[in-house]
């Protein structure tokens, strides 16, 4: 199954606080289902920045501490993917806009992330996500 890794609290945000868009550098022509990995790596000041930025929009997120990294957390469906040049929701100035839908948690999955799509085998999405 497809998956992107996304560094953290945006992760969370993605699958527990319906953060409905994805900002990228690059767009995305795949449309359907992809697996969320909460990347290992968010420094404080990452996590300070986005938490300021979540409370920006009613959302409290976890202590860094708690949140999961190094592991798939979730599903969530890509449905389409614009360029925009201006701040929307949780979309950002200058990047393209994922748009997201259907978020589900699954009984994470401890991975190894990669930059950009990556696929994670079928047999280990099957055992948690049935």
């Amino acid at each position: 199954m497809k998956a992107l890794s996304v560094r953290q609290p945006w992760a969370w945000a993605i699958i527990y606080a319906l953060k409905n868009v994805e900002n990228r550098g690059w767009p995305i022509h795949y449309r359907g289902d992809i697996l969320i990995h909460a990347a290992k790596t968010c420094t404080k000041k990452e996590y300070q920045l986005a938490r300021e930025f979540c409370q920006g929009m009613g959302v409290v997120i976890p202590e860094l501490i708690s949140l999961r990294r190094g592991q798939v957390i979730g599903i969530v469906t890509i449905v389409d993917c614009q360029f925009s040049q201006v701040a929307s929701g949780w979309g950002m100035p200058g990047q393209y806009h994922w748009h997201l839908e259907n978020p589900r948690e699954i009984t994470p999955i401890p991975y190894i992330g990669q930059l950009g799509i990556f696929e994670v085998p079928d047999d280990l999405v099957m055992k948690v996500a049935a």
